[in-house]
């Protein structure tokens, strides 16, 4: 990570100190931000993008679309082998985005999150990269940025031969809501 997002990053959480996560929305904490969530995206296939059951909100994977709806060419392909591990952390950060916009979808509002329980990551990548972890916390970052101490979560990261689309990753969650 870059001197400039790091002191990026110091700014958010001190925001969110001196604020007091308690009395934040989440979705006023997102424009603070700078982010705007995206339209939830549709299914592709025999599935539905989110599943609650009792307390517990499941969003399927996500992939790491932009505000347009579209994969951009950077974040197309395998890391270690035409991307680079900067843009697939980015892309990462925008799996975490589309699981808010569909959480969102699911519940009405982010403030229904009580906790992010896991985040599971897969990555396109090749074999002999093994720098996951890293990337991964660009969703980890994120959720801790969105929700505070409850964005603290358990989480699988996996380096896999191919993703839909050709995405460089796809992120799923499990939240407990209200």
């Amino acid at each position: 990570m870059g001197d400039k997002a790091l002191k990026k990053r110091s700014r958010i959480f001190a925001v969110l100190r001196l604020k007091g996560e308690a009395s934040m929305s989440v979705e006023a904490r997102l424009k603070e931000m700078g982010i705007i969530l995206p339209q939830a995206a549709a299914p592709v296939a025999n599935y539905v993008p989110a599943v609650r059951t009792g307390s517990l909100l499941i969003i399927s994977g996500q992939l790491c679309f932009g505000q347009d709806g579209k994969l951009a060419p950077e974040h197309k392909g395998k890391v270690g082998a035409g991307v680079t591990p900067e843009e697939a952390t980015k892309a990462a950060r925008l799996c975490a985005i589309n699981l808010l916009a569909q959480a969102k979808a699911a519940t009405g509002s982010l403030d229904m999150i009580r906790r992010c329980v896991r985040l599971g990551g897969f990555f396109n990548c090749v074999p002999t990269f093994a720098a996951l972890p890293g990337i991964m916390n660009g969703a980890s970052d994120l959720m801790v940025e969105a929700l505070g101490e409850a964005g603290r979560h358990a989480r699988t990261t996996i380096g896999v031969a191919e993703l839909p689309m050709d995405a460089v990753a796809e992120v799923e969650a499990m939240f407990e809501v209200a």
